[in-house]
Formats: C-alpha cells, sequence, structure tokens
C-alpha cells in the first residue's frame, strides 16, 4: 500500500513538471523576458568594466573624436607622461592673463564649442583665476585648437581673435563661454557689440577671415606638441589634458612654485 502511494505521488509530480513544460512552451514571452534579462546583465557588466578602466587610467573628459586620423601628425601624449615630461611650448604671443614675471605659466589649448573647454571654464578657470593669477603668480595664455567637428569653433576663434585685436580677448572670451549653446555669425557679432567693440572694425575682420590663418598656426602648434582633442593644458610645458578638477591644477602649480 505504501509503495502504492509513493508511485502515485511520482505520477503527480511527474505530471505537474510536463504540465509546465507545456505552459512554458505555449509561453514565448517568457523566454523572451529571459533573453532580455541576458542581455542587461551583459551591457551591466559592459560598463563597469569600462569604467573601471577609465578610472584606472585617471582619464578626464575632453573632445577628441577622431583627431589623430585627421592630423597624422599629433602624437597622443600617453596619461602616465601628464605632469611628469616637459617640453618647450611657445605661447606664440597670443592673448594672455596675468604677470608677465609669473613664477608658472599655464597655456591652455581650446576650442570654444567643446563642452568640456565649457566646463573647465565654469567649473576651474575661475578658481585658478582668483588663488594664482590674480595674486601673480600664473599666467595663463589661450591658444586655439578648432577641432574639425565643430562647425562654429574655427570662427568663434577667429572673433575672438578680432575682439583681442581691440585689447578685449577675455571679456569676449567669457561671454563665448557664457553663452557657448547661442554660437552663430550674427551673435558673434551681436556679443561685439554688447562688450563695446567698434562693430564696423570687428565686423570686417571677422568677415575677411583676418586671423584664419593664425587659428590655424594654433592649431598646428598643439598636434606639434601631442594635443589631440580639447582642452589640453601644459604647466610650464608639463602635460595636464582634459576638463580636471581644480585639485589637479593646484597640485601641479604648486610644485613648480616650490622649486
Amino acid at each position: 500500500m505504501h509503495e502504492n502511494d509513493e508511485h502515485s505521488e511520482h505520477r503527480k509530480v511527474d505530471r505537474h513538471i510536463e504540465h509546465r513544460k507545456i505552459s512554458l512552451g505555449k509561453n514565448p514571452w517568457f523566454f523572451v523576458s529571459m533573453i532580455l534579462g541576458i542581455l542587461l546583465i551583459a551591457c551591466f557588466s559592459v560598463n563597469i568594466y569600462l569604467l573601471s578602466k577609465l578610472t584606472k587610467n585617471n582619464l578626464q573628459p575632453s573632445d577628441n573624436k577622431d583627431i589623430q586620423q585627421n592630423n597624422p601628425l599629433a602624437k597622443t601624449i600617453p596619461a602616465n607622461d601628464q605632469g611628469n615630461q616637459k617640453v618647450n611650448v611657445n605661447d606664440d604671443g597670443d592673448p594672455s592673463i596675468g604677470s608677465k614675471d609669473a613664477t608658472v605659466t599655464i597655456v591652455e589649448f581650446s576650442d570654444f564649442q567643446c563642452p568640456f573647454c565649457e566646463r573647465f571654464y565654469s567649473q576651474t578657470f575661475l578658481q585658478i583665476k582668483s588663488e594664482y593669477i590674480d595674486t601673480g603668480k600664473v599666467r595663463f595664455v589661450y591658444r586655439d585648437f578648432p577641432l574639425s567637428f565643430h562647425a562654429q569653433a574655427e570662427k568663434t576663434a577667429e572673433a575672438a581673435e578680432c575682439a583681442n585685436e581691440q585689447g578685449k580677448f577675455w571679456e569676449y572670451h567669457d561671454k563665448i563661454f557664457q553663452n557657448q549653446q547661442s554660437l552663430s555669425i550674427e551673435n558673434l557679432k551681436l556679443w561685439a557689440k554688447q562688450i563695446g567693440l567698434d562693430t564696423t572694425k570687428f565686423d570686417s575682420c571677422l568677415d575677411t577671415g583676418k586671423y584664419q590663418s593664425e587659428v590655424q598656426k594654433d592649431q598646428k602648434d598643439g598636434i606639434s606638441l601631442g594635443v589631440s582633442g580639447t582642452p589640453a593644458f601644459f604647466i610650464n610645458g608639463k602635460a595636464l589634458i582634459g576638463a580636471q578638477p581644480f585639485a589637479a591644477f593646484k597640485q601641479l602649480i604648486d610644485a613648480e612654485l616650490s622649486k
């Protein structure tokens, strides 16, 4: 009797399992859900891996989309050379702010349309200016590095050079970054008027491409130094790449000041 009961229970279990198999077979959404779940787990794992690699290499955001392919002379600065290897960087008489006798010179290669350059301006530059430039410790030089995939970048750089011709580069520089989402020829001319430039001279300067070759020379100089994206900085010749936080600049600046 006991044996018959045991067989009866086994048959019930078997019938239950068979019923589940049939139900699953009739419900394709179960398998679709399984596949989607596996894909989500795989995507999450890949993102975690990439984030860990980014952190490990201490990379910071910068715009460098296909720059080496478009500029075969570029030799990208390795992450482990940043802040260590020193190169000779010519400021080329480009716009600068701060004392000419400052112990530290920072040369920035930048693109007015680059979102990471705007991030540096809004989050870091003003701190550097307050703590180091305004106190005579740092001289800061701006050089152009317009990227080809930013349609407004080169003409905006030319406009800033036209403003520099009238002695108001930094006012115009600030105006551009404060209104980066509104770049256009019309607004470049409007902003010149708003900061008090002679608009007849400015418009002529911009329309004739007076400083196009100057902007392009800056870019070529940057490429020869290994710049492949923006923003890129050289602190007394030592490279610091990307929209780094203020602490990264402070570390290198203080090291140079302590020598």
